[in-house]
């Protein structure tokens, strides 16, 4: 899978893809922990887009919050200078705003597409 290079904040916090600033993983997680939260992670997508059933798919996407929280993709935050989560905010709307207003327009639309 090509992964699209979406423009990531100088802080390397995050990436902003379809308008929103997306929490990167936690750099300091050791890489076996990593591979084995992503590949939690691809498992319970997975089984969100299998269930049959409301019971099922809630399971799936718990699986999924679970391995995102593992990976420091959600909950509490990473870093530890008291810098808020600034996680689905609008670049342009939060504490990134002049880098993102600095950014080269293609970069912007790299990080504004829907894909």
């Amino acid at each position: 899978m090509v992964r699209k290079d979406y423009p990531e904040t100088p802080d390397g916090r995050y990436f902003v893809a379809r308008g929103r600033l997306w929490r990167k993983t936690d750099p300091r997680l050791p890489e076996p922990e990593r591979r084995a939260a992503i590949k939690a992670l691809m498992q319970a997508r997975r089984r969100v887009g299998q269930a049959t059933t409301e019971a099922e798919a809630r399971a799936a996407r718990a699986a999924v919050d679970a391995a995102k929280r593992r990976l420091g993709e959600r909950g509490p935050v990473w870093w530890e200078d008291g810098a808020p989560d600034e996680g689905g905010r609008d670049p342009g709307n939060s504490g990134y705003a002049a880098w993102w207003a600095a950014l080269d327009p293609e970069a912007r639309a790299r990080g504004a597409g829907d894909d």
